[in-house]
This record gives C-alpha cells, sequence and structure tokens, in this order.
C-alpha cells in the first residue's frame, strides 16, 4: 500500500511539474529551453524542430526477453494538437499501446488513431496506461542500456528518441503474450 501512496504522490509531483513548465513554455528537462533545432540529448529529452514535440525523461523497462515497453512524457508545445501515429527501433518492432476495460477486465491493446498530444499540453506515456510496446526484443536490455528508437508523426515527420533502462516492477504489469490480445512474442 505504502508503495501505491509513493507512486501516486510522485504521480501527482511529476504532472503538477508538468503543467508548471508547460504553462512556461519549458520544452525539456534543463533549466533553459533548448535550440530551435535541438536533439536527442543525454539528459533524456528529444526534440525536434518540425513538430514541436518533446519527450521528456523517456525510459525503458529493462527486460532479458520478449517484450517490453518505454514511457516517458509527450510534451506538446506548439500551437495545434499533434498525433503519433507509429515507432520503430532497431531493438524490436513497435506498437502504440493502451490500457483499457474490456469485458469487464482491464487489458493492454494496440492503440488505434495514435497518440494524440493537445496543443500546449503533455500527454504521459506510463506502466499502466499510454506505451511504446517492444514486441519482440532482438538483444537484451539491461539496466543503463540506451534504447533508440524513432517516433512517426501523422505529418510523415519523425522524432529520435533515445530512452535509458531501468529495472522496474512497480506496476506488477507483465508483458507477455498472453496478458495483451495473445501478441507473438
Amino acid at each position: 500500500m505504502s508503495h501505491l501512496v509513493t507512486r501516486r504522490a510522485a504521480a501527482r509531483t511529476t504532472l503538477a511539474m508538468v503543467a508548471a513548465l508547460a504553462v512556461t513554455g519549458v520544452a525539456g528537462c534543463a533549466a533553459t529551453d533548448p535550440p530551435p533545432n535541438a536533439q536527442p540529448s543525454a539528459s533524456g529529452s528529444t526534440g525536434t524542430p518540425t513538430g514541436g514535440v518533446t519527450v521528456r525523461d523517456p525510459w525503458a523497462k529493462a527486460a532479458d526477453t520478449g517484450m517490453t515497453a518505454v514511457f516517458g512524457t509527450l510534451v506538446n508545445d506548439g500551437p495545434t494538437d499533434i498525433t503519433i501515429t507509429g515507432a520503430t527501433s532497431p531493438l524490436s518492432p513497435i506498437e502504440l499501446h493502451e490500457m483499457a476495460m474490456e469485458a469487464g477486465k482491464m487489458v493492454m491493446r494496440q492503440k488505434t488513431g495514435g497518440l494524440t498530444i493537445k496543443a500546449k499540453s503533455s500527454h504521459p506515456l506510463e506502466p499502466g496506461g499510454d506505451h511504446l510496446m517492444l514486441m519482440k526484443l532482438a538483444k537484451p536490455i539491461k539496466a543503463g542500456d540506451e534504447v533508440s528508437l524513432t517516433l512517426t508523426l501523422a505529418d510523415g515527420s519523425s522524432i529520435p528518441v533515445t530512452a535509458v533502462a531501468k529495472p522496474f516492477a512497480g506496476a506488477q504489469e507483465s508483458y507477455a503474450p498472453d496478458t495483451h490480445g495473445g501478441h507473438p512474442a
């Protein structure tokens, strides 16, 4: 129970920080705005001049085989809504996933229509919610590894992202084929 309370408090703090940063127009983790042509940085914030989207604090769940997921916060500092329609990685095919109620049970499934980040707002990618699912790892992802991926936007542009792998057991989710519609491992 205390882990759940701590996680909720951390989530509230994170959401408050995201809102404060969005209001002030800060697009990354740094104390100052990134340059207009920002590229992936070691700090875990990725920007693109074409989309107005950054990915704040991207991280991947460390895993030896099978499936895993990438999380973080998608931030849209631009004046229009932006939709992420897909993602690619040299490590694995990737699907956009969500957790949803289906037949009275919470299930993980592919998200249709992409992930839309409203103008001047953010969208969390988190355990128990929307996330980027690496479907079939080509090699293990160990804690501390960097996972490179590219997000594809509805307008055809793309955003390179580098996520740092972390050990994580928090939500007790299982990224196995039988937990979300029988995807092959």
